[in-house]
C-alpha cells in the first residue's frame, strides 16, 4: 500500500498542473494539451495486458522491481526535455513502465493478503491509489503556488518514485513454485474476455476522472472564477475516499460488491452532476453567489471522492472474481487497461471539446458519459457479473 501510494502520488503530483506547464512554457494550444498528455495513456494501454501476461508467467517480485526501476527513471526525461516534441516523447514513452508497475504491484498486493481477507485488503489497498490521485495534485499545486517551479515538482515525484521502489524492495512474497504456464497464447492471456463488460464500465468512469483531473484547475480559474481553491478540492476529494472506508468496509467484508458498485456510481454522477450545475444554481440562488458557489464546488468533490471509494475497489473485487486463480494479473491488467482507456479518452476528449466547444461543454460530456456507465451497470453489468462470478464468498 505505501509503495502504491507513493507510486501515484510521484505520477500526480504535477499532472493538473501539465496543461498550464505546456501553456506556459511550449504556447502548447487546448487540444495540442490533449494531445500530448493522453499519449501516455496510450502506451500504458498498450503495455498493460503484455504485464499482465509477464506477472503470471514470471517471477513477480523481479518483475515489480525491472517495471519500478523504469518507471522511476523516466522522471529524468521531464526534466531535461527542452522542446514540446521532445517532451510529448518522454510521456509518451513513459506510460509503458507506469503500466506495467501497476498491475505487478496490485498483483503481488493479491498474493500477500491471506484469502479470508482479500475482498477487503484489496479494497483497502485500492485506497491508497485512490488518496495519492487525490492528496498529491493538492501538494503540488500548494508547492508550485510557494515556489513557481515544475522543476522541483520534477524532482520531488523522481523522489517519491524512488522511495516506493525501497519500499517495494522490502516485500517478501510466499514462496510458491513457479509454474510455466503451458497453455497456447490467446488474446484471454492478455485480456481477461470474462470480464469485458466490467471494463466497459470503467472506461466510461475513467473518462470522467480523466476530463476532471487533468482541466480542473483551468477550468476553475477561467469559467468558475476560483483561483485558489484546486488544493482545498483534491483535499476534499480524498476526504471522501477516507469517508468511503467507513461506509463500505463492512459491505466489503460481508462480499456486497455489487452494493457497493452500485452505491458508488450513484453518488459520483450526483457529483459530477453537481460541479457543472453549479455556476447557474449559484447565479439563481437567494444565497450570495460567491458562498453558494463554494458550497455547491467543495461539496461536488466530495461526493466524487465518496463515490469513486466505494466504486473502485468494487470493481477491481469483481473482475479478479470473475477470473480463474492463474489470470490475477490479467485480471488486474484488464481492469487498469479499462480505467487507462477512460482516462486517455477523457484526457483528448476533454481537450478537443474544450478547444471548441469550451469546457462548460468539456464537463457536460462527463455527465453524461458518467450516467452512460450507470444505466450499463444497472441494465446489464451487475447480472453479467453475478453469472461470471467464480467467488461463492463475494455478491
Amino acid at each position: 500500500m505505501a509503495a502504491n501510494f507513493l507510486l501515484f502520488a510521484a505520477f500526480y503530483l504535477f499532472t493538473p498542473l501539465l496543461p498550464i506547464y505546456l501553456s506556459e512554457h511550449f504556447g502548447a494550444t487546448k487540444d495540442v494539451v490533449g494531445m500530448v498528455l493522453s499519449l501516455f495513456s496510450v502506451t500504458a494501454l498498450v503495455c498493460r495486458p503484455f504485464s499482465g501476461y509477464f506477472v503470471d508467467s514470471f517471477p513477480r517480485k523481479r518483475v515489480l522491481m525491472v517495471c519500478f526501476a523504469l518507471f522511476s527513471a523516466f522522471f529524468v526525461g521531464y526534466l531535461t526535455a527542452g522542446t514540446l516534441l521532445l517532451f510529448a516523447v518522454v510521456r509518451t514513452l513513459h506510460g509503458g513502465p507506469f503500466g506495467a508497475v501497476t498491475v505487478a504491484n496490485s498483483t503481488v498486493a493479491i498474493d500477500v493478503l491471506p484469502s479470508s481477507r482479500r475482498t477487503e485488503g484489496i479494497g483497502y489497498y485500492g485506497l491508497s491509489n485512490n488518496l495519492a490521485m487525490a492528496l498529491a495534485p493538492t501538494i503540488g499545486i500548494g508547492i508550485f503556488k510557494l515556489f513557481h517551479s515544475f522543476e522541483l515538482l520534477f524532482w520531488l515525484s523522481l523522489l517519491m518514485a524512488c522511495l516506493g521502489m525501497a519500499v517495494d524492495a522490502t516485500v517478501r512474497l510466499p514462496h510458491k513454485e513457479q509454474v510455466k504456464n503451458k497453455a497456447p497464447l490467446s488474446l484471454d492471456r492478455f485480456f481477461l474476455l470474462r470480464g469485458w463488460l466490467l471494463g466497459f464500465n470503467m472506461v466510461a468512469f475513467g473518462f470522467c476522472f480523466g476530463v476532471l483531473s487533468t482541466y480542473l484547475a483551468i477550468y476553475s480559474q477561467e469559467t468558475m472564477g476560483i483561483t485558489g481553491g484546486t488544493g482545498t478540492y483534491f483535499m476534499l476529494l480524498s476526504a471522501g475516499l477516507m469517508l468511503s472506508r467507513l461506509q463500505g468496509a463492512r459491505s466489503l467484508r460481508q462480499g456486497r460488491l455489487t452494493h457497493n458498485a452500485a452505491t458508488g456510481m450513484c453518488i459520483s454522477l450526483l457529483g459530477y452532476t453537481l460541479f457543472i450545475l453549479m455556476p447557474t444554481l449559484a447565479q439563481s440562488s437567494i444565497i450570495n453567489y460567491p458562498l453558494s458557489m463554494a458550497i455547491g464546488y467543495y461539496g461536488s468533490a466530495l461526493l466524487i471522492g465518496l463515490g469513486n471509494g466505494h466504486m473502485w475497489p468494487a470493481f477491481q473485487n469483481m473482475t479478479i472474481s470473475v477470473a480463474r486463480n492463474n489470470q490475477r494479473g490479467t485480471a488486474n491488467s484488464t481492469i487498469l487497461i479499462s480505467w487507462d482507456i477512460g482516462m486517455g479518452l477523457g484526457v483528448l476528449g476533454g481537450g478537443v471539446v474544450a478547444e471548441y466547444l469550451g469546457y462548460g461543454i468539456a464537463f457536460w460530456t462527463v455527465v453524461a458519459v458518467n450516467l452512460c456507465g450507470v444505466l450499463t451497470y444497472f441494465l446489464a453489468t451487475r447480472s453479467f457479473f453475478l453469472h461470471r462470478n467464480l467467488n461463492p464468498l463475494v455478491h
